[in-house]
């Protein structure tokens, strides 16, 4: 029998098996995804601690080019000899679907993944505005504050309203309150956002008391977790779980 893969193995052959499919999309696309999953911690906390657990029914919101369902993808095909055993379970079964905004991006997501069937399907719209289909998980990282409080709260409200009790929404932000830090992210993020061919629209950033105070009014039991590792940012992701006390009553 073999040995298992250590996580750093283990994780660079998901990172591999990820980024294979943007080769059809050109270039760019599979530079872009094997930097962003390379680089940025969220991706590899969110298999490592099994946040999307398998059978999910994922949305993931402002998807851009797909790179969570690809991974997720990936994952899901990984045998169990090359999934690390100080891993939670591999996320098999889940069913993503992706929200973006930008049409350039749905392009690529579709041209990498559209051989996924029903495993990985992408739409084109406004999260203001799109409908959210029932969920056991959803996925925001790192759009909400492109658009103002007043929206935000309501798509939070959306979100609430989509997912099945005992659900959780995963969502990254930058805390404001951490000045330096949060500076950089956004100024990051506007060059991110030109060289990606996207005009840079205004952001609407909150303390991270806010925000936490902000879910649990929605009945969220929110739990935040640094994910700035490696980076200059003042990023937190937030484990919020739907409570499951109005569906036992």
């Amino acid at each position: 029998m073999s040995s298992p893969l250590s996580s750093d193995a283990a994780w660079r052959r998901l990172l591999d098996a990820a980024s294979e499919p943007y080769r059809a999309a050109g270039r760019f696309a599979w530079h872009f995804a094997r930097g962003k999953l390379g680089m940025d911690p969220v991706f590899r906390h969110l298999l490592s601690q099994g946040l999307i657990p398998p059978g999910a029914r994922v949305l993931d919101i402002g998807c851009g080019q797909g790179l969570l369902a690809s991974l997720l993808l990936a994952a899901a095909r990984t045998p169990a000899t090359g999934w690390p055993a100080g891993w939670q379970a591999a996320p098999q079964g889940v069913r993503v679907t992706g929200i973006e905004l930008m049409p350039a991006d749905v392009e690529r997501a579709r041209a990498a993944l559209g051989a996924a069937g029903e495993a990985a399907r992408f739409v084109c719209g406004d999260m203001r505005s799109a409908d959210f289909p029932p969920s056991e998980a959803v996925v925001i990282l790192d759009v909400l504050h492109y658009i103002s409080h007043a929206e935000q709260d309501r798509v939070l409200q959306r979100v609430h309203d989509a997912l099945s009790p005992g659900g959780r929404l995963l969502l990254r932000v930058g805390d404001a309150q951490a000045r330096r830090g949060f500076a950089i992210s956004q100024w990051v993020d506007r060059v991110v956002t030109r060289v990606r061919g996207h005009r840079v629209p205004p952001t609407f950033g909150r303390p991270l008391t806010a925000w936490i105070a902000q879910l649990q009014s929605l009945g969220f039991e929110v739990e935040p977790r640094p994910m700035s590792q490696g980076t200059p940012f003042a990023n937190v992701l937030l484990v919020a779980r739907r409570s499951t006390a109005g569906a036992a009553a």
